[in-house]
């Protein structure tokens, strides 16, 4: 008999891997289809095209610095400077790439103390009833008009992550944590569901800092009517 070796990327193994798995042992409550990821999401700002070269100079580009999590996404070597009311401000803010239909900046709740400015909690992308800010960079200014938002917690997943937890996009799920003999969970994760897509929570630097993350000894997803705060 011949065998022969196909030649397989990661993901093809670990799907192989999985049917293996599946066909053994079934698709029981403990076989999670991927790891759970939780990162936070530092102050940033997402830029247009248009206001890439406002900022940096005509025919300016974003130049990826670093890879992010989730596939094709990443942060740039760009910075810009964020000024608030009364002319606070905030150097250095990171822009994350690619660029997008409309700008956006996302901030921590401190953040917003800093600046003077009162943040709405949105889902990325929801600009209603936002303020704005002034956006420096090294060759031109912008000034927004909204979009300046504290970002809602929220899970991204895949319809593997979805069919697992028993969730839809747009659900809400709880993110537990236990950090130093301490538990604490944060409610009204908002799930955002998209193909190809790896599963990952994101937090902002206040709620990383109050979980005291880095330390976490657990972590862990769970729809509300399973939360033992609920109970």
């Amino acid at each position: 008999m011949i065998h022969q070796t196909a030649n397989l990327n990661e993901a093809e193994i670990e799907k192989v891997v999985r049917e293996v798995v599946l066909r053994r042992f079934g698709n029981g409550p403990s076989l999670k289809p991927n790891p759970l990821v939780v990162n936070i999401s530092a102050r940033h700002v997402h830029l247009t095209e248009e206001d890439v070269e406002t900022l940096f100079g005509p025919g300016a580009t974003l130049t990826p610095q670093k890879e992010l999590y989730q596939q094709g996404f990443y942060a740039a070597e760009e910075t810009v400077a964020i000024v608030g009311p009364r002319r606070r401000m905030l150097p250095n803010v990171r822009v994350l790439g690619p660029c997008r239909p409309a700008s956006q900046v996302e901030l921590a709740f401190t953040d917003g103390i800093s600046l003077g400015i009162g943040l709405p909690v949105r889902i990325s992308g929801d600009h209603h009833q936002t303020v704005g800010c002034v956006l420096v960079g090294p060759k031109g200014v912008v000034e927004l008009t909204s979009g300046v938002i504290r970002a809602m917690r929220h899970v991204h997943m895949g319809p593997e992550d979805l069919e697992y937890y028993n969730v839809q996009n747009g659900d809400a799920m709880h993110l537990r944590v236990e950090s130093d003999g301490c538990t604490t969970v944060l409610e009204d994760l908002v799930v955002r569901a998209a193909e190809n897509i790896k599963l990952e929570v994101h937090i902002d630097t206040d709620e990383g800092n109050a979980l005291n993350l880095d330390g976490a000894d657990l972590v862990e997803l769970l729809k509300p009517e399973r939360c033992a705060c609920r109970s």
